[in-house]
């Protein structure tokens, strides 16, 4: 997981200002929206709407928020049609690139984010261009609160825990995609405080960015996440520490 992680330490710092400025609830809402359209309303019976629906709750989301994009969803509520999308292309230094997104305007979207990968000397690439430098796995993320890296081992080795990385601030657990739901449920269980669990794109291999393509590459990441339509980012870069000071 070399790479993810510290940029996982940049992601969450910014994450909280995200939480303040609201604009995680966006992201949330759309993930909702989608879910309970696709695998209905009850997150009981809806893997991936219970973890949206939890992962709204651990920022506070307001559960009338929640039951309003379910009934969205499902037809309760007039509401918009959202469609998901996945983009690939290259960033400076040839940094491969995903870009997962939820849209009510396949044609806004696009154009949006050919604009910001131009702006920045990369470019938006063919269907499955770069998607096979990448594999499906799960990321949970746990305050340290306390913990020990015993005490989580405990907890995920048994169920097929594939790598944890130990943070200053929080543990992050790498799961496979099977083992990946049963993981999260056992630490609820557990009573562990789960700050994020999602399904992540983890590049195989990955390249070393410094100076000014890092500088570039960071820029990239952020404007893409500043979009509204844009739900996850994805790279194969590592970086070096002194970017993200």
């Amino acid at each position: 997981m070399s790479g993810h992680s510290k940029w996982a330490t940049t992601k969450r710092k910014k994450a909280v200002i995200d939480a303040k400025r609201g604009k995680i609830f966006t992201k949330l809402i759309k993930e909702i929206t989608i879910a309970a359209r696709e695998g209905g309303g009850d997150p009981a019976g809806n893997p991936r709407l219970r973890l949206a629906v939890d992962n709204a709750k651990s920022v506070n989301m307001p559960a009338d928020n929640i039951d309003r994009a379910i009934k969205k969803a499902t037809g309760g509520l007039e509401g918009q049609s959202y469609v998901e999308l996945t983009y690939e292309g290259y960033g400076p230094g040839g940094v491969a690139v995903l870009v997962e997104v939820v849209t009510d305007n396949k044609n806004r979207t696009v154009a949006e984010v050919r604009h910001i990968f131009s702006r920045v000397g990369g470019n938006l690439g063919e269907t499955g261009s770069v998607a096979w430098m990448f594999e499906r796995k799960g990321i949970i993320t746990i305050p340290k609160q306390g913990k020990t890296e015993e005490q989580i081992l405990e907890v995920v080795l048994d169920e097929g825990a594939e790598d944890i990385q130990t943070e200053e601030e929080f543990f992050e657990i790498q799961t496979s995609i099977e083992t990946f739901e049963p993981i999260r449920k056992k630490l609820i269980d557990k009573e562990m405080t789960i700050e994020n669990a999602a399904l992540h794109w983890m590049a195989k291999n990955t390249i070393n960015v410094s100076g000014e393509t890092a500088e570039a590459m960071i820029k990239l990441i952020e404007s893409l996440e500043d979009s509204d339509d844009v739900q996850n980012v994805f790279t194969n870069a590592d970086f070096d520490e002194e970017s993200l000071k």
